[in-house]
């Protein structure tokens, strides 16, 4: 805003000028200096004196609102209405691009008594120049809405595309000539993150930790930040991984032209783990802290009071020894040297080792069991697979009607939440209804190698991979009696395998009943017909996925 001293023409006429230009418009033939200069050249003819210049830069038109000259515009012209009788513009648009917004400002403007003039268009107070004004100003509103429009065309043509239509691509990608690209930094390591996801074994808060210690950083605004829970929440919802553009101004959902990072069964799967829902089939014990110098500790009970031994060393004379031992107050046990123990524990594991004969019977009999039940899983993937086509056709649909009008965006949404859960529960059911993660020939190999003798497979195994294998092989917890020995049950079908019993496995597969989604290692004894042979083949799988080789 510029200050110039009043000089007062002979017939008394002052005016002020208001000058604006838009961050789009900042060309030379549309300057401020070129508006002022034009403006003043205008006010001269028509006899003004200019007493005032109101100049406002990077501003749109589009609403008063965030526009603070225009507003000291009017304060000055409210103060000033017996001073000045005129506010040259180079074109009406200056003032507003909409038109209610234009007349409302006139409108206060003549209040004042103050007039609008337009330095290259026809203005004044005839009727005749009135209505040319107010037409004038309905133009540059039709030319501001008519831009908008191509813009949001463009955008909208850009989504259907599949191409990227925010101003950031998703962490893992970068944005590179329009398009969305693998970030050779970030990619492996977010790829890593959807795997661990999909374990099951991390929530969003212990995934956003680890993230933050791999090194990943959200970049806004050339600005990094950690990743935070509510983050790693959105990075886990976003269908983007999994090739799909979805954008919250439009209810299409496309393919995208980038690479995805995941597939669709994994992306659900993670949207099935984050709705609080377990799709592992197996879950083991609680969680303790393992020490490999322990291996047992918290595995083994105390055969008299019922707690978990922990373990610990004792310093004697020339070395320290190592002791697993009872912490109960009043348990009066004495320490478990740990190569006692474990000697019983694997004399035990070598008594309950199968029989070659009977491992050989047992491994073709699995073989035809899990062969019919790939059949009967194929069939469910491929109604799962319809399943799925039919829900994306009706997505479609629902997002073509809600276009058209036919239905409200209350009722889009409902319905929309509608699909996507049963989009959840067919992604699940094919996910879960294929073998592919389990290869039995692989399985088959593991169970002859790893069940010729069961003590030895114990040495080679880390703490995790003896929890897994000694949940497979008994029931309930087991117990030192203090006496030298370890008290237990088996497994119905490690009894079973041990004789192969033809009978007692025909009639555990007979049952069909589901396999059971958890592991015991306390409480009462199951009953053979409630286990199954796959059980032991995926226990089995997970021991060689954990690394026994």
């Amino acid at each position: 805003m510029s200050y110039q001293n009043e000089i007062v023409h002979e017939d008394g006429k002052k005016a002020v000028i208001y000058v604006r230009v838009s961050t789009e418009e900042q060309v030379d033939n549309f300057s401020l200096g070129t508006q002022e200069e034009i403006c003043r050249k205008e006010a001269e003819k028509r006899g003004y004196q200019i007493v005032e210049v109101f100049s406002e830069e990077g501003r749109s038109a589009k609403n008063i609102s965030g526009r603070p000259v225009l507003i000291g515009l009017l304060e000055y012209s409210r103060k000033n209405k017996r001073k000045i009788q005129a506010v040259f513009v180079y074109r009406l648009d200056r003032v507003s691009r909409v038109a209610m917004d234009y007349l409302a400002i006139r409108k206060k403007l003549m209040e004042y008594g103050i007039s609008v003039i337009s330095a290259t268009e026809p203005t004044g107070d005839t009727p005749t120049e009135k209505l040319l004004e107010t037409m004038l100003a309905g133009f540059a509103q039709l030319d501001n809405e008519t831009r908008s429009e191509r813009s949001r065309n463009g955008l909208h043509a850009r989504h259907m595309s599949g191409l990227i239509v925010s101003g950031y691509a998703p962490l893992g990608y970068m944005k590179e000539a329009g398009y969305a690209v693998k970030n050779p930094k970030t990619w492996d390591a977010v790829k890593k993150a959807w795997d661990l996801m999909a374990t099951g074994s991390k929530s969003l808060v212990e995934i956003a930790k680890i993230m933050n210690e791999w090194g990943l950083r959200i970049n806004h605004k050339d600005v990094e930040f950690k990743i935070r829970p509510q983050t790693a929440s959105y990075i886990f919802n976003n269908k983007f991984y999994m090739g799909i553009m979805k954008s919250p101004t439009y209810k299409e959902e496309v393919r995208g032209q980038h690479v995805a990072m995941i597939t669709e069964e994994q992306f659900y799967k993670v949207q099935a783990i984050l709705n609080g829902r377990n799709t592992n089939p197996i879950t083991f014990t609680k969680r303790v802290h393992s020490r490999p110098d322990f291996p047992l500790r918290r595995i083994v009970r105390c055969g008299k009071c019922g707690m978990g031994l922990t373990g610990g060393w004792s310093k004697g004379k020339c070395k320290k020894y190592a002791y697993y031992r009872c912490v109960t107050r009043g348990c009066k046990t004495p320490s478990i040297k740990v190569e006692d123990l474990e000697d019983s524990l694997i004399e035990l594991l070598k008594k309950v080792t199968p029989k070659k004969e009977c491992l050989d019977s047992f491994v073709a009999f699995l073989y035809k069991i899990y062969q019919q039940r790939a059949s009967r899983l194929n069939i469910i993937k491929n109604e799962s697979d319809g399943e799925i086509t039919r829900l994306k056709i009706l997505r479609k649909q629902l997002v073509e009607k809600n276009l058209s009008g036919i239905y409200s965006d209350e009722i889009f949404k409902e319905q929309n939440s509608i699909i996507e859960e049963k989009m959840i529960s067919s992604q699940i059911a094919k996910s879960e209804a294929t073998f592919d993660r389990y290869n039995i020939d692989e399985v088959i190999s593991f169970l002859k190698v790893k069940m010729a003798d069961l003590g030895e497979t114990y040495k080679k195994s880390n703490v995790s991979q003896i929890k897994v294998l000694l949940c497979s092989i008994f029931t309930s917890e087991l117990s030192w009696n203090y006496e030298g020995t370890l008290n237990t049950s088996i497994s119905p079908i490690f009894q079973a395998i041990q004789t192969f019993d033809n009978n007692v496995i025909r009639s555990c597969a007979g049952e069909r009943t589901r396999t059971p989604t958890s592991v015991r290692t306390h409480g009462p004894k199951p009953c053979a017909s409630t286990i199954s042979p796959p059980r032991l083949t995926l226990n089995m799988t997970i021991l060689t996925q954990r690394g026994i080789t």
